[in-house]
């Protein structure tokens, strides 16, 4: 009778065991491009070295809201309606974490999903402040994540000193919130290195050729790409035709992320495969030890992937600097 009592226990201790290692997370992103498809992949990869493993211990709940036309004020209301939509379907579901991609998806549902109790972890924000968090390193009550914040002072200090005849510098960026924030702050700190930037602001539907033919009348040396979903969308059209006219107007372009946008012949920024899995760090420290996310600082690479693209090189005529080489890993757009 003993033995068939420990027996008895033993098996609801082991159903106990397996029911409470269970884990649902539900995932949103406004906008299905590659960079954010490689930031999620680079989540769950995390997750599976670390036992949490989709299909036998992990349901996952994706919801895309698509974004991929221009937005005017009413179509604007309408995406942010459907964040605060698919929100509410999220809590619903009562999944133990909630993973938002970009910036829109954690600035719109952030309250809504934390004041539920639910713990949120973001990727692939260039600016936490612009997303809601109290600072740069603290996301505050129920959040945290990994940002893709990457100093535009920084940047444009490598390309000056790769490039010290580059005096001009061009950014096409649409309203974007990453790439407003980036566009802003370059011009706050374009004396900082001795190059001049200009801008210009298009909207999502726009093709990128007018606003570059302006840039490339008023002189820049280089285009600058920021991190902008603008560039990834239809495919990465605005990408390719930007690629295009720098290489026919002979001004080479320098991407402030690493991935997307082929045929710049620099790619300075995190990996967003990599910030991917740096949120998936935090979500195993929720998920599994219990801790609070609030309590968790933001996390922010320590330094930024520089890739090389040495067939654009040739084709522009430019030889690459010593230094570069040195630094630089090739081009690869998985990243």
């Amino acid at each position: 009778m003993k033995r068939f009592i420990v027996i008895l226990l033993s098996m609801f201790f082991l159903a106990h065991t397996a029911y409470a290692q269970q884990y649902h997370i539900s995932v949103l992103q406004v906008s299905n491009i590659q960079v954010f498809q490689n930031a999620y992949e680079g989540f769950m990869e995390n997750l599976k070295a670390h036992g949490i493993i989709e299909g036998k211990n992990l349901i996952i709940s994706r919801h895309i809201i698509d974004a991929d036309l221009d937005a005017g004020l009413w179509q604007k209301m309408g995406i942010l309606l459907k964040i605060k939509n698919t929100a509410s379907k999220i809590i619903g579901e009562d999944p133990n974490l909630v993973l938002t991609i970009g910036t829109s998806a954690t600035k719109y549902s952030r309250d809504k999903v934390t004041k539920a109790g639910i713990p949120l972890v973001f990727t692939c924000v260039a600016n936490p402040v612009a997303a809601g968090c109290t600072s740069m390193t603290q996301a505050g009550q129920g959040c945290t994540g990994a940002t893709i914040y990457i100093d535009p002072a920084y940047v444009i200090n490598i390309i000056h000193r790769a490039f010290p005849s580059i005096k001009t510098m061009g950014i096409i960026h649409s309203d974007d919130d990453n790439g407003v924030a980036f566009a802003d702050e370059a011009i706050k700190k374009q004396t900082e290195h001795g190059i001049r930037i200009l801008t210009r602001q298009v909207s999502k539907s726009d093709k990128i050729g007018p606003a570059a033919m302006e840039l490339v009348g008023e002189g820049i040396d280089m285009f600058g790409i920021p991190p902008d979903t603008y560039y990834a969308l239809r495919g990465n059209q605005p990408s390719k035709d930007l690629t295009k006219i720098c290489r026919d107007k002979k001004t080479p372009g320098v991407a402030f992320m690493s991935s997307g946008a082929p045929g710049c012949i620099l790619y300075i920024g995190p990996s967003m495969r990599t910030n991917g899995s740096l949120s998936a760090g935090h979500a195993i420290r929720i998920l599994k030890d219990g801790i609070k996310p609030e309590e968790i600082p933001i996390a922010i690479p320590k330094d930024p992937t520089i890739l090389c693209d040495q067939e654009s090189f040739k084709i522009m005529g430019i030889d690459i600097p010593i230094d570069i080489l040195k630094l630089a890993k090739p081009f690869s757009e998985s990243l």
